[in-house]
């Protein structure tokens, strides 16, 4: 049965069309935003997969380029694997939209966003999100919703409403807000150094926005939703619970996870899954989920202590930070590298500058090519944890935190007129125990100031926790959570910011929204830990940046040419410019306004090619000194290069003072003389004369 539904939605219009295509999927809506259109899809297999023992729940993000009128660049023109810009959309949708399936549920869900048009008014991410929670809330999948998605902008300081692509880019704020109609549920966001009061605000103003589109979806639901299907729930059995507890009472539990050490804690979970073991060896239905049984357990016991008791696993208190250390040069010759170490989690960060040449371009869902200029790349090694396996590349959690720790520095890059480089950014775990994504940021901000990028301020991000209990009002936010306390906790609020606002925000969680008092204290909270990391930690390793770049770092300098003289240096076929690149080795790269950037390692030699690109683009008059080679020699004169594919004419009679009979008696094929430019001859040739060089310029 078809259905069009319509909303105004931030001065547009929201149409959700049902039963017009995608009819076997379990949840279809073609939705439209503008002229932006894209199908959402809910899919979910009719068995639970075997052998697992989470949510197996997949987002798709496909980003076809026939939406903005292009055909896929490269030889295979077709859509490839996911973009990045992909990947994180999927993973925005993904992290709101999973907390509200059963946590019991095992059957396998496909959220698919098809994107068929772009409007640049209205941006294709934001309605994929909107579509995948209709398309779940109207399926017969089990899903606690609808939740319902807002974006805020702000220009001139003002918040703007789902913003264009154009306002998304330029603003000081790109801030993606989920809602369910009672809590808010996830908050992603960029920003140019907001103040902690404002950022609320804007939270809360796309929160009342929110429940005015959870009250459209509800009307859709209410029409045309499909009764729930039953599932097979995979949840522990209370009786292997209550046996376990029997065989490892509460207090060993408390015991084995209680610990500041990983390494220990785990040997003590393996003992005691050795024990459960053999207890249940003969108990093949009870062997298949005991796994999930001591997670719970252990997940109980942490949630009790930390709840009712405030005592943490490593015995720190509610607020307190775990050791910190950090220290920059630690990898010779490269361009900038730092440490930061916090706890038992550990990355190291290294830095490479480049010419602007070297931009990362990106052909996406964009009117225009999009030139990345700053590029963070996070990489999560399995020794990192203590594990083994393959590396196949970085993976969908790898991307995210790079993004994450990406989008937190750039407010604070100097601009390109400032800083002419394109600057690589590297995040190695070297051990892995919660929230590496911080201190990604950390170690990436000190290996910036290390390698001489003149960074406006300084930024550092951490990580709060939560606990909750069976009301609103009974809660524990934990500052600087471990591993243990993101896997068993509620909350994973990561915010990293300047001393005077926020740059980032990600937060997931695994409950079914957050109060306004919780994120308003994790935010103070995460306001306070960072201005300490930076003041008491980071500072104390390199308190601004260097004044120089290292010296294995390319040098760059920017001259301005005349627009108009960019083929005179460039030459015929590139002839010009590759000699000049050829002869001194530095690398040349000339934008259409006629900024030249030269790129190399030694003055001396990017002094020479300077020197040669301002003789092709200076116009000749009579006195300037010009040094030249001898490239021909002529009865009638010789012939000099003074600079790539650029030659004039020195008459015989103004090569010597005295009469000479024969070029060669004075000069051969390679000289190097000095010359005086005498304008140009009636042939339009460029003439020198050497016997008129001033004395003083000999």
């Amino acid at each position: 049965m078809y259905k069009s539904y319509s909303m105004e939605l931030a001065g547009r219009t929201l149409t959700v069309e049902v039963g017009k295509v995608a009819a076997q999927a379990n949840g279809a809506a073609f939705m439209r935003y503008g002229e932006t259109v894209v199908l959402s899809t809910a899919t979910a297999s009719d068995k639970p997969r075997d052998g697992i023992d989470f949510f197996p729940l997949s987002v798709e993000f496909e980003e076809k380029m026939y939406a903005v009128g292009k055909i896929p660049g490269g030889f295979n023109k077709r859509e490839g694997k996911a973009s990045e810009n992909a990947v994180l959309t999927a993973r925005v949708i993904d992290r709101p939209m999973r907390p509200l399936f059963p946590k019991d549920y095992r059957n396998d869900v496909t959220l698919n966003n098809l994107v068929m048009s772009v409007d640049p008014n209205c941006r294709p991410e934001l309605v994929a999100m909107l579509g995948s929670a209709i398309a779940a809330s109207i399926s017969d999948i089990p899903f606690s919703g609808p939740c319902a998605t807002t974006q805020v902008g702000m220009i001139d300081g003002a918040f703007v409403l789902n913003p264009n692509q154009e306002q998304w880019k330029n603003g000081d704020l790109n801030l993606t807000v989920a809602s369910t109609s009672e809590k808010v549920i996830m908050i992603e966001a960029g920003a140019n150094e907001i103040p902690e009061e404002r950022m609320i605000e804007a939270i809360y103003l796309a929160h009342d926005v929110n429940q005015q589109i959870i009250a459209f979806i509800n009307q859709i639901v209410a029409e045309v939703g499909k009764p729930k299907h039953e599932y097979t729930s995979c949840a522990v059995p209370e009786e292997l619970f209550a046996r376990i507890r029997e065989l490892v009472p509460p207090q060993e539990m408390e015991e084995a996870v209680f610990t500041d050490d990983k390494q220990t804690r785990e040997e003590n979970i393996r003992r005691i899954t050795e024990r459960l073991e053999e207890a249940f060896a003969d108990q093949e239905a009870w062997l298949s989920v005991l796994g999930e049984a001591i997670y719970q357990y252990q997940k109980k016991t942490v949630r009790k202590m930390i709840l009712k008791d405030q005592k943490r696993p490593d015995g720190r208190a509610i607020d307190q930070i775990r050791k910190l250390s950090a220290e920059v040069d630690l990898i010779p010759r490269v361009h900038g590298s730092a440490m930061f170490t916090r706890g038992q989690t550990q990355i190291c960060d290294v830095v490479t500058l480049a010419p602007l040449s070297e931009v990362q371009r990106i052909d996406g869902l964009d009117e225009n090519e999009i030139n990345k200029r700053y590029m963070h790349h996070y990489n999560f090694p399995s020794y990192s944890v203590g594990e083994t396996k393959p590396s196949r590349g970085p993976g969908r959690r790898e991307i995210g935190h790079g993004a994450l720790a990406e989008r937190a520095l750039i407010p604070v890059l100097p601009s390109e007129e400032e800083f002419p480089y394109a600057i690589r950014a590297v995040s190695e775990t070297f051990e892995s125990n919660g929230s590496t994504s911080m201190a990604s940021t950390c170690a990436s901000c000190m290996a910036l100031m290390a390698a001489g990028v003149p960074i406006k301020k300084m930024v550092a991000g951490i990580s709060c926790g939560l606990v909750t209990g069976e009301t609103d009002e009974d809660y524990v936010v934990l500052t600087d959570i471990q591993g243990l306390e993101d896997f068993f906790g509620d909350m994973d609020f990561k915010v990293t910011g300047t001393h005077d606002g926020i740059t980032a925000i990600q937060m997931d969680i695994k409950i079914h929204g957050l109060t306004r008092p919780i994120v308003e204290e994790a935010i103070r909270r995460t306001r306070e830990a960072r201005l300490y990391i930076m003041d008491e930690v980071m500072s104390k390793a390199i308190a601004e940046p260097r004044a120089e770049i290292g010296p294995y770092a390319p040098k760059i300098v920017q001259i301005q040419i005349d627009p108009q003289k960019i083929g005179d240096v460039v030459g015929q076929r590139g002839k010009t410019i590759n000699t000049i690149i050829e002869q001194t080795g530095v690398r040349i790269d000339i934008s259409d306004d006629g900024a030249v950037s030269i790129c190399g390692t030694e003055k001396e030699m990017m002094d020479k090619a300077i020197e040669m690109i301002r003789i092709i683009t200076t116009d000749f008059e009579a006195g300037q000194i010009f040094v030249g080679k001898v490239v021909s020699i002529k009865e009638f004169g010789a012939f000099l290069e003074f600079a790539p594919s650029k030659e004039g004419m020195v008459h015989i009679s103004k090569i010597a003072k005295q009469r000479i009979n024969r070029v060669e008696d004075v000069l051969t094929l390679g000289d190097l003389v000095k010359v005086v430019c005498l304008g140009k001859d009636k042939m339009g040739r460029i003439s020198f004369s050497i016997k008129d060089v001033p004395q003083d310029q000999q």
